[in-house]
């Protein structure tokens, strides 16, 4: 039986991790008595911890909201997955343009430095790898998929790997199911709605490609060992890179539009994804083409914070003065129009 203080610490991480415990299934996991697994419940009460008995045939214990926050108990890839987001959202990693986001990136930075201060060195390093090594290309996407799984071994692995420029070997599953065996010289992690990219240059394909990493098989991802020298990116920009091969489907018609605003502050908001033309100052040309029936243009053209006429073609005009005035409606309290008959 491990000591008091072990098991304490054991007890509720158990507590923690699942939300109701019958009495003698939480004493065996934990190897003691009923009565001794009573005497550590109430020694995590002591420290303030608001656990809950239930009395009967199906008694148990579960760990119910305090007043405050008392000390958590978290493994090793918690913490890293707690420091990583912490990190990202301190870095502003969504690009926050609001009040409400600035003061969640001031207290995720607040939250991040307590975390940190008492992580191990080795814990520190797998976080540093991972924050270093990711850059983000999410931009307000009304289209953000589900966030997958990965394995937190998996992601720290592969940014350990992109820093140190070390050659790694991975099984990969690709969209189509057909699985393979890589050898790739990983360049940089990147965050893209909800999900976890690895770009890098692919040696038995010679050719860059991006990873996803929930399509990382069981097989780890393998250091080798080999050293390389950084190869450039094309476009130099990991994001850029991984944005594009994410749109990239059946190709619509090209979206011209002239956007009342710099070009140089729309190619801050779009640029990786479009043509921009500068027209004198405060004014620029757009060109997109946007996978076919996919409104990525409009919500592009939304997101800028300007004013904009569409040039071409006419049905993402008809488009744009669709939800222009459904957001109207939306504000006003306008009419709706009535539903076409059958």
């Amino acid at each position: 039986m491990a000591n008091t203080s072990s098991r304490t610490l054991r007890l509720l991480s158990l507590l923690q991790n699942h939300r109701y415990w019958p009495g003698p299934e939480l004493a065996e996991r934990l190897e003691v008595s009923l009565r001794t697994l009573r005497r550590d419940v109430d020694r995590l009460r002591e420290l303030g911890y608001p656990v809950e008995a239930h009395r009967g045939v199906d008694g148990g214990y579960q760990l119910a909201a305090g007043a405050a926050l008392p000390p958590l108990v978290v493994d090793d890839e918690e913490a890293v997955a707690l420091a990583v987001g912490l990190r990202l959202a301190a870095q502003g990693a969504f690009r926050p343009d609001g009040a409400a986001e600035a003061t969640i990136a001031e207290a995720s930075a607040r939250a991040l430095a307590k975390v940190t201060q008492v992580m191990p060195p080795r814990l520190r390093r797998q976080v540093e790898a991972v924050a270093t090594m990711t850059e983000s290309a999410t931009w307000e996407s009304v289209q953000a998929r589900t966030a997958t799984a990965i394995d937190p071994e998996v992601l720290t692995r592969a940014a350990l790997a992109c820093r140190d420029a070390e050659r790694i070997r991975f099984g990969y599953v690709a969209a189509n199911g057909e699985q393979s065996s890589r050898h790739v010289e990983p360049h940089r992690l990147v965050a893209l709605d909800r999900r976890w990219y690895l770009v890098g240059y692919d040696l038995d394909r010679q050719d860059w490609r991006s990873f996803r990493l929930d399509r990382v098989r069981s097989a780890p991802v393998t250091p080798t060992g080999a050293r390389f020298r950084p190869r450039p990116i094309p476009g130099g920009d990991a994001a850029a890179f991984v944005r594009a091969g994410a749109s990239a489907g059946p190709a619509g018609q090209e979206v011209i539009a002239i956007v009342e605003a710099p070009a140089a502050a729309v190619r801050e908001r779009i640029g990786p994804w479009s043509a921009i033309d500068e027209m004198g100052p405060g004014r620029c040309r757009v060109t997109m083409t946007p996978p076919a029936n996919s409104p990525w243009a409009i919500i592009a053209l939304g997101v800028v914070g300007a004013d904009f006429q569409v040039i071409s073609p006419p049905e993402v005009a008809d488009r744009v003065r669709e939800w222009g005035a459904r957001f109207t409606r939306a504000t006003s309290g306008g009419e709706r129009p009535a539903p076409a008959s059958q």
